[in-house]
């Protein structure tokens, strides 16, 4: 039996990893504060622990060691070399999630592959993974750490909304407000479900063939942004959206805290090369599309009436993105 630490486990991303390890037969441990977001199978050990504190969680830990830790949690070069500081020694394959936005923007060619430059100038987010990714790669050559890096690109489950306004963005359809769409809605977007990409990620855990190796984990599914917010709306009841394109310099001008994910990311048509993965895990596919995901994220939504909550500012700002984009018609 694989055994197996998560840090962090119930995130978007990591819950859903979770889940499948324990399908897999997998000895599950997760430390996390407690605060989780999305409930744990029954099979799960959980330690509550900050992980920000090593000497805390080398106490919860108790001299544990894993065959696998998954590092969903890292997001500068200090937390990973904190990190190692507890796991290097203990565990047989340290996992780390970095971010295939950490690759190339603009593109200069797709499909993306593992070959594609990690060159990111617009978003902090991305150099800070790239830099974690410097010191586990530089750890690996120098004293055979066993690490191996997955790079997800956007990936949802049915409580992420994958919109600029999450449900600011449903409220303002159902109420008949123009939606803003960055660019002119043609883009094309790989959006993974975090079941598929869990096939993946757990494909990896104990692979030998996967130390010292990155993998890109994403679907083969690309839709336009048009089709993305086409199929909330009609999971949402809303038969016409009226959705305003505006492009992103705009919104990055007008709302900047979405200039770095807009210009270091979306703004761009984003396609992935997954063969690696898939030839080391054969059974990781999509079987999730948007429209089908979109169904479950509304029925979640509309089932929990507390998670609906408006963005106030945001929906304020969508407000002026749309009166710039009428007075510049």
């Amino acid at each position: 039996m694989t055994s197996i630490l998560y840090l962090g486990g119930t995130g978007t991303i990591s819950a859903a990893c979770v889940r499948r390890s324990i399908e897999r037969g997998h000895d599950v441990t997760v430390v996390n504060r407690g605060s989780g977001r999305r409930g744990l199978p029954d099979d799960v050990t959980v330690v509550s622990a900050d992980i920000r504190d090593a000497e805390a969680l080398k106490t919860a830990l108790a001299g544990r060691e894993f065959d696998a830790v998954a590092d969903f949690l890292s997001f500068s070069p200090a937390d990973v070399t904190r990190n190692l500081g507890v796991f290097e020694g203990h565990t047989g394959q340290y996992v780390f999630i970095s971010s295939a936005s950490a690759y190339q923007k603009p593109p200069a060619q797709l499909p993306i592959t593992e070959q594609t430059p990690l060159e990111n100038p617009f978003w902090q987010y991305s150099r800070d993974k790239i830099a974690c990714e410097d010191v586990l790669f530089s750890a690996h050559s120098e004293r055979s750490l066993p690490v191996t890096v997955v790079r997800p690109s956007h990936t949802y489950d049915e409580r992420s909304i994958p919109t600029l306004g999450g449900w600011t963005d449903i409220a303002r359809m159902r109420d008949g407000r123009p939606v803003i769409v960055h660019g002119d809605g043609t883009s094309l977007w790989t959006i993974t479900h975090s079941d598929d990409f869990a096939v993946a990620f757990t494909g990896l855990v104990g692979r030998s063939e996967a130390i010292g190796e990155a993998y890109t984990i994403t679907g083969s599914h690309a839709p336009t942004w048009n089709q993305i917010y086409g199929w909330l709306a009609d999971a949402a009841g809303v038969e016409a959206p009226e959705l305003v394109h505006v492009a992103s310099d705009t919104i990055a001008a007008l709302a900047p805290e979405l200039g770095p994910t807009l210009l270091g990311d979306k703004a761009h048509s984003i396609v992935f090369d997954t063969s690696k993965v898939q030839a080391l895990v054969p059974e990781f596919a999509t079987t999730i599309t948007l429209d089908e995901g979109a169904r479950r994220i509304l029925a979640h939504y509309d089932s929990h009436p507390e998670a609906q909550i408006v963005d106030a500012e945001r929906d304020a700002q969508f407000d002026r993105l749309a009166a710039h984009a009428r007075a510049a018609a």
